[in-house]
């Protein structure tokens, strides 16, 4: 799929705002002429992920052809459609999906969203309708009236930890436990009466916490993942460090970031193989090329595992008598991430993963990560709804 424009980047946001879940798909020129596209990796896991159609399961051949309701929103009204989901017997059986009349709804390459609701497929055209002025409006229309069922929202459990934080905050600056990067999180951890332990479950009753010194550009830390070993090239960190290390200092480290846009200083760079329903990290040295791999459905169900529901806690990292305090100041809220909007972020560079690999004095390697992370002010690309609280302070 080709890069969103600036336009379609907002448009996405009002319907993640919106608790909208979907996934994105861009018709060719000559797949409207012989009405058909791809139903690319991310469509495929979507509509797998919604129990509306699972392609891996599907057989080959117009005999085996699966058609769903679908409609197709106008800015004034709605037109029923067909989805036609198939394997052809040509081409490896890749899988196909067409909507009936998409011809004189879209343009070639343009950005269609695919919602589904309550066994529908509805198909919204990003690219060419003004969804800020639908939702807007005071009139109602197909767009609206969708969003409206879709939406809802629970705040007993939020309610109460947002207390406890209000108490936190109240305090003024509180010390640091430690001198670390990690310090933030479990200061505050520390204060709400967690255990500090190695679970990857949220931290207080669902709600996972997220706390950082709010410093401008810093990006923000989704989860941590291992790569899937029994599917990479290399079998361990070692091999990673070993690779593409570098000596700073005393240490003997891959401290670095991978982007899906750009290749980094150590040619590293992240690709979605959306046929094997893969991301991969590639080298650009090419004895190696694709060196690992994660399985993209352990990193959406690790997405909808870690930020289920989400307070993003940020603080001012203040020094008082060379001890390092914080000053817990705002929370934004998030639920619900919008597991297809994953896979394009990666694709877009929006979200990114950090190596923090270092040699161990027994000569072998820890790894920190690799840690997922999103780029500031970018959450609202990925949950819905972001609510915004500030703390009391002293």
């Amino acid at each position: 799929m080709r890069q969103l424009t600036a336009i379609e980047i907002e448009r996405i946001k009002i319907l993640t705002e919106n608790s909208v879940e979907l996934c994105l798909i861009e018709p060719t020129e000559t797949g409207l002429v012989k009405s058909i596209m791809d139903a690319t990796g991310s469509v495929r896991n979507y509509l797998k992920s919604k129990k509306i159609h699972d392609f891996g399961l599907q057989h080959q051949g117009q005999e085996s052809k699966v058609q769903i309701t679908a409609k197709l929103i106008y800015t004034d009204k709605s037109i029923n459609s067909i989805a036609s989901l198939y394997r052809p017997n040509t081409k490896n059986g890749d899988p196909r999906i067409w909507f009936k009349g998409l011809g004189n709804y879209s343009k070639a390459n343009d950005i269609l969203g695919i919602i589904e609701f309550d066994g529908i497929l509805y198909v919204l055209n990003i690219t060419q309708i003004d969804l800020d002025k639908l939702l807007n409006s005071k009139i109602h229309n197909p767009l609206k009236e969708l969003i409206e069922e879709i939406n809802h929202i629970s705040n007993e459990v939020a309610d109460e930890l947002l207390i406890l934080l209000n108490k936190i905050a109240s305090q003024g600056p509180v010390p640091a436990m430690l001198k670390a990067d990690t310090a933030i999180g479990r200061t505050l951890e520390t204060l709400l009466g967690i255990d500090i332990n190695s679970s990857k479950k949220p931290d207080y009753k669902g709600i996972e916490l997220k706390s950082y010194r709010d410093k401008k550009g810093n990006r923000k830390n989704l989860f941590a993942q291992v790569p899937d070993w029994s599917l990479s090239k290399f079998k361990n960190s070692a091999e990673i460090l070993n690779n593409f290390g570098y000596k700073r200092g005393e240490d003997f480290k891959l401290y670095c970031t991978v982007s899906a846009l750009v290749r980094n200083s150590q040619g590293l760079t992240l690709k979605l193989d959306s046929k094997i329903n893969q991301l991969l990290e590639n080298s650009d040295k090419a004895n190696i090329g694709d060196f690992i791999a994660w399985n993209l459905e352990t990193l959406h169900n690790r997405l909808l595992e870690k930020h289920n529901e989400t307070f993003w806690i940020a603080a001012d990292s203040i020094i008082i008598d060379n001890k390092e305090h914080f000053q817990f100041k705002k929370v934004e809220h998030t639920r619900k991430p919008i597991v297809t909007q994953f896979d394009i972020l990666l694709e877009q560079g929006i979200i990114t993963l950090d190596h923090l690999i270092k040699r161990t004095p027994a000569g072998g390697a820890l790894e920190k990560g690799p840690i997922f992370k999103i780029k500031p002010n970018a959450l609202d690309l990925l949950f819905p709804p972001s609510l915004s609280y500030s703390l009391i302070t002293k």
